[in-house]
């Protein structure tokens, strides 16, 4: 398994800093930039340092893991000891979406206590490639790459 690894500041900005990153990781990792699985998971990463950056005013660090079997695993450490509150945004709400895409796109996600802080994980299985060279089934509700 192979781990790479961002240390991300208590600014906004950070977040297309982290992007572009994970785009620039993904693509080392034979995982090319037009592939829905490119796709995914730069939003899941998105969306959970902009939780960090934005809910806990603290540094952060992104994680990516790449599996041997094409999986990825995503992770966001920081240093509040604070639980990640699922919400459910409301018509106009401007926010409060961010963990709902996080459990719509990944195939698992979850948080742990990590020293003083936490860490919130997320992963999305690469889809096998079936015989005629195509994806596997997708399944209802989940993005599958």
């Amino acid at each position: 398994m192979l781990q790479v690894q961002l240390e991300v500041g208590p600014d906004p900005a950070e977040v297309g800093r982290a992007r572009r990153w994970a785009r620039s990781r993904l693509a080392g990792s034979g995982i090319q930039d037009d592939e829905p699985l490119a796709e995914t998971l730069v939003l899941l990463i998105s969306e959970l340092v902009t939780n960090a950056v934005v809910h806990t005013g603290c540094p952060a660090v992104l994680r990516m893991l790449f599996a041997a079997e094409g999986g990825v695993r995503v992770e966001v450490a920081d240093t509040s000891d604070r639980p990640p509150q699922p919400r459910h945004a409301e018509g106009e709400d401007t926010n409060g979406r961010g963990l709902e895409l996080v459990d719509g796109l990944a195939d698992r996600w979850g948080w742990q206590r990590e020293g003083a802080g936490k860490s919130i994980w997320c992963e999305v299985d690469r889809a096998p490639v079936t015989p005629s060279g195509g994806q596997g089934a997708v399944s209802p509700g989940r993005v599958r790459c």
